[in-house]
């Protein structure tokens, strides 16, 4: 290569690093980690993929398990300690999260399927008051997909969001759930999360699958959370599709989780609650309730006209006797989460993609260009 050649593959070579860092910094200062709650007991809730705050405590729900005495819907108070559970009148395929409706009608979503082979999948739907959930099988357009999110709209709407590298795909029922039915699907778009840093047992595969959802007690905003971090988007008129397909999501790193599958909003909507899977841990590490604070939100300062389809969502410990209050174990404002700029990362990486392009493009055609002088000047 001619001199000309090599300083044209340098410069190529520089404008690309100098285009990358910007996405390789997200999160170069130390994520905080999040505040203790408290600590779950109980020996049944080591793998929990699902999680909701009430006013009275928490309700989660565990992976898919073998062990019959794990396949409950479990309802916790402040300090962790389980006070009720409420079985399933048949067995569940593999649950992976929760959901909670304006009214309080809670959604457990059993649409785990790793091996990709359920031919539909379901939400079981616990109305308040009620002592059962009722089952609502749902099939996939497009083939099986494996999905460990749920969300409601503003409308009721269950919202299912996979997890798979890369764009995650939205699906909403084409109609209403309705008991010993199946309703079809309808894939309704994607999501596509910012690159981070934020380490995590998985590395930079955790960092790119959902593993879980949220819908703000107000119904305002939505947060994905992946093994690494979690990601906030604002909604406007209660559509949470619009809200994933073309808004931008606020990031707050979720460090070193261990296996982190569940988030929840507390209920005066200020923080985010995580929790992990501990099956695979060290014999005797309990999973933990972890608080991230959350700054305010630019939607706070400039509301939309329209009111939100709910001021508050419905407390879904009322499905039933309300379990003992017990204090808060936690202060919600005592500590501020470091936060990862969501919106720089997706533009830098687009950006150095395209520039890495443009760069090799213009390096051939110098390398053409001094091909074709010598052989004219010969």
């Amino acid at each position: 290569m001619t001199a000309r050649g090599r300083w044209t593959a340098g410069a190529a070579l520089a404008a690309v690093a100098l285009l990358v860092a910007p996405g390789d910094a997200v999160a170069a200062a130390a994520p905080t980690p999040g505040k203790p709650v408290c600590r779950i007991g109980d020996a049944r809730l080591d793998e929990i993929s699902g999680m909701v705050a009430t006013d009275a405590g928490f309700v989660v729900v565990n992976d898919g398990a073998d062990d019959e005495a794990r396949r409950r819907i479990f309802f916790l108070d402040a300090d962790c300690a389980v006070v009720r559970t409420v079985r399933y009148p048949s067995r569940p395929r593999d649950t992976e999260d929760l959901a909670v409706g304006a009214d309080g009608t809670l959604w457990v979503a059993d649409i785990g399927d790793n091996d990709r082979a359920r031919r539909t999948v379901a939400l079981w739907r616990l109305a308040p008051g009620a002592a059962r959930p009722v089952l609502h099988r749902l099939a996939y357009p497009d083939g099986p997909h494996n999905a460990e999110a749920l969300l409601v709209d503003g409308d009721g709407r269950p919202v299912i969001v996979t997890k798979q590298a890369g764009a995650a795909g939205l699906y909403r029922p084409a109609g209403p759930p309705r008991a010993g039915v199946t309703v079809p699907l309808t894939r309704v778009g994607q999501v596509r999360l910012p690159v981070t840093t934020t380490p995590n047992p998985f590395s930079f595969l955790g960092r790119g699958l959902v593993t879980g959802a949220a819908t703000s007690p107000d119904g305002r905003r939505v947060v994905l959370r992946t093994y690494a971090d979690a990601f906030e988007f604002d909604v406007t008129g209660g559509d949470v599709v619009a809200a994933l397909t073309a808004g931008t999501p606020r990031g707050v790193p979720l460090p070193d989780e261990p296996q982190g599958e569940a988030i929840t909003y507390s209920r005066d909507g200020a923080s985010l609650l995580t929790v992990s899977e501990t099956a695979r841990e060290e014999p005797g590490t309990r999973p933990r309730i972890l608080r991230y604070a959350l700054p305010p939100s630019p939607a706070t300062t400039a509301r939309p006209a329209d009111p939100p389809p709910a001021t508050r969502r419905a407390d879904p410990s009322s499905a039933g006797p309300t379990p003992p209050a017990a204090r808060r174990a936690a202060d919600d404002g005592a500590d501020q989460a470091a936060r990862v700029p969501a919106a720089e990362p997706g533009r830098a990486a687009t950006l150095a993609v395209g520039a890495a392009a443009l760069a090799l493009g213009l390096l051939a055609l110098a390398l053409v260009t001094a091909r074709n002088a010598r052989r004219g000047g010969r």
